[in-house]
């Protein structure tokens, strides 16, 4: 099922012999062995030799090496160097500082600086309200988390999710222009991480948490919104949570069901299946039924922590127990947000028809998109190489653009739902379609109309709070 992708890219800057045929004979030998050529350069060219930089897709670093090796093995071809295009775009960070003023003389020194600015500290000192107008709060996130819960790849650590955070700060500043900064903690103790986050809250406007891990998420999330006068949102949680959503009211449109008549089935119920599983709840599903490893989640099942306890006593109607593949039976949507390769076709055949089934786990999802549609109407992914991914970037920059423009002071369901109705509006009759049921990350309508329903809903709580 992968195929190679941009993940795993290198260019391979190899020395060949100048003949007719040498072109041919190196992409021949990239595509022997399953790379996917995206680029063929030629650096230099002598009357005997040619000099050349191969770039091409592959499926992981050993699949990188054998196209490496592949190459070198060829008579006369020589490898000179191999670099690997995901590294490179690394080299020292991804994000920067910039001033957004100029300090060309000493006049543009003492407004920007000293002894200019005591007289805005002594503004936002009689006013803190100020620090909004007068400093980058107004536009600033903090991307905080403790390393505990990245990208799949577990507990690294914060210097090991630094990159990641990098990478959503860019995000925020590309889809949004949201000025966000990395803060990654070298602790995972709950109330250190708290204790931290409100020390630092003076300069943000807004806190994100990220790859935090189940539970101590939960507790860190409802304790800061409940301290903070800024909004807290943990992306793991609901910027999942708003996308499938969003999905799964345009999926369910494809099919012609209504929430109010289908049984849910979620697989999961860690911080993403768990904040899915509240926001649909909003929407008045006919039944939710969750599953995590050991089987059905019901009130019967014992040791249930507060989370699974909390879930137990609002799903699951008739307190149906047993394993995944019986909750399937009679199923109108599955969403996996849990392991891979946990069912197949013969468990969707069990749903009823029209099923539709998000298997959102990756890289590698609870069941193969192809094999699940030999029987559902709709399958999405969390992958880019299948239709209908489901990315949190379709969701948090807007949300963020709209909770500052607001100058929200906190974030709650409503304002959730908005962002969710908004991404699905994006796909309007014109085209939505099986294959199509949520735009693309780089549809440039997207974060604005989220920005937009977000801030609306922030306002009307405002109001209603006066």
């Amino acid at each position: 099922m992968p195929v190679p992708g941009p993940g795993y890219s290198i260019t391979v800057r190899v020395e060949a012999p100048a003949s007719s045929t040498a072109a041919g004979d190196l992409t021949t030998a990239v595509g022997r062995v399953g790379g996917v050529l995206t680029a063929f350069d030629v650096v230099e060219s002598h009357p005997d030799s040619i000099v050349v930089d191969i770039s091409a897709n592959a499926l992981s670093e050993n699949h990188a090496q054998d196209i490496t090796q592949t190459l070198d093995s060829m008579p006369g071809v020589r490898v000179r160097k191999v670099s690997d295009r995901t590294f490179l775009i690394h080299l020292g960070g991804k994000i920067e500082v910039s001033p957004k003023v100029a300090l060309r003389n000493r006049d543009d020194l003492s407004r920007a600086y000293t002894p200019g600015v005591a007289r805005v500290c002594q503004a936002i000192a009689a006013n803190p309200e100020d620090a909004r107008r007068l400093t980058i709060k107004r536009n600033t996130v903090a991307v905080l988390t403790d390393g505990s819960a990245v990208l799949g790849l577990g507990n690294i650590g914060p210097a090991a999710a630094l990159p990641v955070m990098e990478g959503k700060a860019a995000l925020f500043k590309k889809f949004a222009d949201v000025d966000a900064w990395p803060v990654c903690l070298d602790t995972q103790d709950t109330e250190e991480i708290i204790m931290i986050a409100k020390a630092l809250a003076p300069v943000y406007a807004g806190i994100n948490l990220e790859d935090i891990a189940a539970p101590r998420c939960f507790e860190i999330e409802k304790r800061l919104r409940e301290q903070l006068d800024i909004p807290v949102f943990h992306d793991d949680q609901h910027g999942t949570a708003i996308v499938v959503v969003a999905a799964l009211r345009n999926a369910l449109r494809v099919v012609g069901k209504n929430i109010e008549d289908c049984k849910i089935v979620v697989s999961g119920v860690g911080a993403a299946g768990s904040a899915i599983i509240r926001l649909l709840l909003r929407k008045n599903p006919g039944d939710i039924v969750a599953a995590d490893i050991d089987g059905i989640v019901h009130s019967a099942r014992g040791n249930l922590d507060d989370n699974l306890t909390w879930i137990a006593e609002h799903t699951n109607k008739e307190q149906q127990a047993g394993t995944l593949h019986e909750a399937l039976v009679g199923a109108d949507v599955f969403i996996g947000v849990s392991a891979p390769n946990l069912f197949g076709a013969e468990q969707v055949a069990t749903m009823k028809s029209d099923a539709v089934v998000f298997a959102l786990a990756n890289p590698d999802p609870e069941i193969d998109p192809l094999e699940a549609g030999k029987h559902a109407a709709v399958v999405a992914t969390g992958r880019s190489d299948f239709p209908n991914q489901i990315n949190n970037v379709l969701a948090f920059p807007g949300v963020f653009r709209g909770l500052l423009d607001a100058q929200a002071h906190h974030i709650d369901d409503s304002m959730l739902l908005a962002a969710a109705d908004a991404i699905a509006d994006v796909v309007d009759n014109g085209k939505l379609n099986a294959s199509f049921i949520v735009p693309s990350v780089f549809d440039n309508a997207v974060a604005p109309a989220v920005a937009e329903a977000v801030k609306k809903a922030a306002k009307a709580v405002k109001s209603a709070e006066r």
